[in-house]
């Protein structure tokens, strides 16, 4: 039995309001007391008015709830979309008796439409009697646009219960990607230190993926720490926490619009982790990789050519590469490996490419996959 049961005063319900068709596209989640709060959003400067209105709310470090809807972004919608998100708000903190500034919203989906605020009004009377606490699943179904499939976590710590559901699929790019992830826990944590965690933890996980170099105008990583299971070993959280979140940046990387495989590019050896992770990041957007993964095309040498791309200084004779356990290049001179190996391992569906730099400090870690012919027709058809 798969554990969707929300941690201590967390409930949710998801439900299909007919927003662009007819799956699941409305999820609230409900903490029964204030809770410590603390989020991260996209840098893209056309941000979504969820966002706008969402940074404006977290600031004093509290929330009650998370209120998001998919299939529509409400994203370039002007002075309207900013309205609709606070009639929407005002809706759902009145059935829930609750402050509608204590409510962060989201909208992920077809940017520059217009919200169909009307379908969202008319599904929120009675939702207070259809919060559950075994929501968890349904309300990481609910958030879904191109994912095809739900992406959430539960684990305990001496008591303690942390939970995570996340989606993400298209224009995903660090700072964050198209992406949302919602973090609930009944952990007793101040807002700072929570905020403070939170950002190490997405720094190495979710800042770390990247599907198509395009930074979505809507992404959002929250989470609502209510205490009402008492203290925790923050350092153990810390760690959960981390582990989870690096989970379900795996699952959007395998998730991304068409993708066969999860790629993973580890990186050392660079002269700090902002070189190490600036290389990982042009091996994984690069198309020309990214098509000879899809392809299991063996042709190392498309790696060499983006790693002597880098914007810093780069010496080909400390340089070392490798798909799996399996060296291409080594030292400066192309390694004696067998190409059917490689070829044998670049059809897997989780490849690891590792690349050393020399001998500096710095190494990163990120995952992405392939470029498929189903990307393009995704693409090609998202509107429609």
């Amino acid at each position: 039995m798969e554990h969707t049961q929300l941690p201590k005063g967390f409930y949710s319900c998801a439900k299909r309001l007919g927003i662009k068709d007819d799956t699941p596209d409305f999820t609230v989640i409900y903490s029964e007391t204030r809770a410590a709060a603390a989020a991260m959003f996209t840098k893209n400067q056309f941000c979504g008015a969820p966002v706008t209105v969402g940074k404006e709310h977290i600031k004093d470090g509290f929330l009650q709830a998370f209120v998001i809807n998919s299939k529509n972004a409400n994203v370039a919608t002007g002075n309207q979309g900013i309205q609709d998100v606070h009639t929407i708000i005002a809706a759902v903190a009145e059935e829930l008796t609750i402050s509608p500034e204590d409510i962060l919203p989201s909208s992920t989906g077809v940017i520059g439409v217009p919200l169909p605020v009307q379908k969202i009004i008319d599904g929120i009377p009675g939702l207070r009697g259809e919060l559950k606490k075994d929501g968890l699943k349904d309300s990481a179904e609910a958030i879904m646009t191109t994912d095809t499939f739900a992406k959430y976590r539960s684990e305990e710590i001496d008591g303690v219960t942390l939970c995570a559901i996340a989606k993400g699929s298209g224009m995903i790019e660090p700072n964050m990607a198209t992406m949302l992830s919602y973090i609930m826990t009944d952990a007793q944590i101040e807002p700072e230190t929570l905020k403070a965690v939170l950002k190490r933890a997405v720094d190495v996980s979710f800042n770390m993926v990247s599907v198509d170099g395009d930074t979505s105008t809507s992404d959002t990583v929250a989470a609502m720490a209510n205490g009402l299971a008492g203290p925790v070993d923050l350092e153990k959280f810390e760690q959960v926490l981390t582990d989870m979140l690096v989970s379900l940046a795996k699952d959007l990387a395998r998730d991304g619009e068409g993708a066969t495989k999860l790629v993973e590019v580890q990186v050392d050896g660079a002269k700090n982790d902002n070189e190490a992770k600036a290389m990982m990041k042009s091996i994984i957007n690069s198309p020309l990789v990214k098509t000879a993964i899809f392809g299991a095309d063996p042709n190392w040498g498309r790696i060499i050519s983006t790693i002597g791309n880098a914007e810093y200084p780069i010496e080909p004779k400390k340089v070392s590469v490798a798909f799996g356990n399996i060296p291409v290049f080594s030292g400066g001179e192309p390694a004696e490996s067998n190409l059917e190996d490689l070829e044998s391992y670049l059809e897997g569906d989780e490849i690891v490419i590792s690349i050393s730099l020399g001998d500096g400090p710095g190494k990163a870690t990120g995952w992405g996959c392939d470029l498929s012919y189903d990307y393009v027709r995704i693409n090609g058809e998202y509107t429609t």
